[in-house]
């Protein structure tokens, strides 16, 4: 077993946000191989560098590290995409960087996407909660930039934002489980230019 990258010697003391930064990296390398419910503080402790208790005056538990965790992953989503629609004024180029957002989430930081889209805990509360919320945040940013571009009612747009993250997530997804057989670059763009042919037919009334 080798400790993280940053890891410490044992007994060194680091200023609190890297201390929790470097056991957020020990855990998720441990989650991604292990799952949750396989996976053990001990194991992190150890992967991280430090003893149990340094652990613990952190994180007061298991669950409390994952939705750490999770968080990290869920804010990171949704920044990539409203970095992607805050690109360019473009609404074509638009599509394809908010699709590409999600290409890039999958496929970054090994599978630790599967934290957020693929979690053994998908059933209990908090972190469903944290799930949904990566996925209803980029559709309302997204079905804002339809609703002001289009004039669809607040409703047609949410459902249109919906559907267009729902695809991408999707079809991110399965390209990553098929081991990149399409170049990331030439898959995005597919899905782009079907997601454009569907959401570019609505008239720009702004």
């Amino acid at each position: 077993m080798t400790a993280t990258p940053d890891a410490e010697p044992r007994g060194t003391r680091l200023p609190r946000l890297a201390r929790r930064r470097q056991l957020l990296n020990a855990a998720q390398e441990v989650f991604v191989e292990n799952g949750y419910h396989a996976a053990a503080m001990d194991e992190i402790a150890e992967r991280a560098g430090v003893s149990k208790p340094v652990l613990y005056q952190h994180f007061p538990g298991k669950l409390e590290l994952y939705l750490a965790l999770l968080d990290v992953h869920v804010d990171d989503m949704a920044n990539r995409c409203r970095e992607a629609l805050a690109s360019t004024t473009d609404n074509k180029q638009r599509v394809q960087a908010a699709i590409g957002a999600f290409f890039d989430f999958v496929s970054s930081q090994g599978e630790a996407f599967r934290l957020v889209f693929e979690s053994d805990l998908r059933n209990v509360a908090p972190v469903r909660q944290r799930v949904e919320r990566s996925l209803r945040e980029s559709a309302e940013m997204i079905s804002q930039v339809i609703q002001e571009d289009t004039g669809c009612s607040s409703d047609e747009a949410h459902l249109l934002g919906v559907g267009l993250v729902g695809m991408a997530e999707v079809s991110a997804r399965y390209w990553l489980a098929s081991h990149g057989t399409i170049p990331k670059d030439v898959a995005t763009q597919l899905m782009a230019r079907l997601a454009w042919r569907g959401i570019g037919g609505f008239p720009r009334t702004s």
